[in-house]
């Protein structure tokens, strides 16, 4: 059966709301919990930020049995990945076991603040392979040295290493990104609903292992609100990750949106308080394999009502699916 989980997008809501919306996403039964971690929002609208690793220790302790994931943490620029490796493990201590480290190749919008610049896709892809491999030789415990050609690490280890091993996840959007996470990841992560990404991570080693997507919802008792809404802070979702990757803040994403209409993100993104509607653009995710599909309610002041319309409709209607 298809796993429902529920999106803390740090870039829409301030961090002790997100620890809030968590417990109350495991109060309405979701079935895991993903986080987005990130250092700017994607559009002014949105208007926060704040550090997905805190808000995941206060997740940790205020929940009891839902699972927590980043969704995704990239390790090649802002962090380095034995830094990474570090927190991962501190998370699955606190949490219990319920942690899995979902990593990408990031986008310039989070990874250009620290002044390094940004690489091309190529070289992102080779810096995050070596990266998977620095925190897979840290979770195997005992003293690290590693010699690569983005990164090197020193006489490290991890201090406290948790019960259970931190499974690692990568978000793939092409052949390569399959390639790495079929071969060196636990699970498969993906915002797209293509049937051909699960196939790649399948020939490279990937059979088996979970597929976890991610759709963003706009629930709303008024359909209209819920387009308004949807438009205002999710626009920048239809141009595709070889755009979202490259550009620099909220300001270049507004730009770049700034003649898409409500009608066409109503087009992609399920909006309003017709359920039908919501399992119709959802489905693909579930005809394309995938075990798991995290959703994002849109809009900060608008989780309450969602938290009880996804447990009295919504979650029912996609566990009959």
């Amino acid at each position: 059966m298809t796993a429902f989980g529920y999106t803390m997008m740090c870039e829409q809501a301030p961090p002790d709301q997100l620890v809030r919306d968590v417990r109350s996403a495991e109060g309405a039964g979701f079935d895991f919990s993903v986080i987005s971690d990130h250092y700017q929002p994607w559009l002014h609208s949105q208007g926060h930020s704040g550090y997905a690793w805190s808000v995941l220790g206060a997740a940790a302790q205020a929940t009891e049995r839902i699972p927590l994931m980043t969704f995704v943490t990239c390790p090649i620029v802002r962090y380095h990945p034995a830094v990474v490796a570090q927190k991962a493990a501190t998370v699955q201590i606190l949490s219990g076991g319920r942690f899995r480290l979902g990593l990408g190749a990031g986008e310039n919008l989070n990874e250009h603040v620290v002044g390094q610049g940004w690489p091309l896709a190529g070289v992102r892809h080779e810096m995050l392979t070596e990266a998977v491999e620095v925190i897979s030789k840290l979770f195997d415990g005992g003293d690290v040295a590693y010699r690569g050609e983005y990164f090197d690490v020193e006489q490290a280890r991890l201090w406290d290493l948790p019960e259970t091993r931190v499974p690692i996840g990568v978000a793939v959007s092409g052949k390569s990104s399959c390639r790495l996470a079929g071969e060196k990841a636990d699970l498969m992560i993906a915002t797209e609903p293509k049937r051909e990404l699960g196939e790649m991570f399948d020939a490279a080693g990937g059979a088996g292992k979970p597929r976890v997507g991610q759709i963003a919802v706009a629930y709303d008792a008024d359909r209209d609100a819920a387009v308004k809404r949807a438009h205002e802070q999710f626009r920048w979702f239809g141009l595709g990750w070889k755009v979202n990757a490259d550009l620099v803040g909220p300001t270049a994403f507004e730009a770049a949106t700034e003649f898409v209409t409500p009608e066409q993100v109503a087009e992609q993104l399920p909006c309003g308080p017709d359920v039908d509607e919501h399992v119709r653009k959802i489905k693909p995710f579930v005809d394309a394999g995938f075990d798991e599909i995290a959703l994002v309610q849109i809009g900060a002041d608008h989780q309450d009502e969602f938290f009880g319309w996804a447990e009295r409709e919504l979650l029912p209607a996609l566990r009959s699916l």
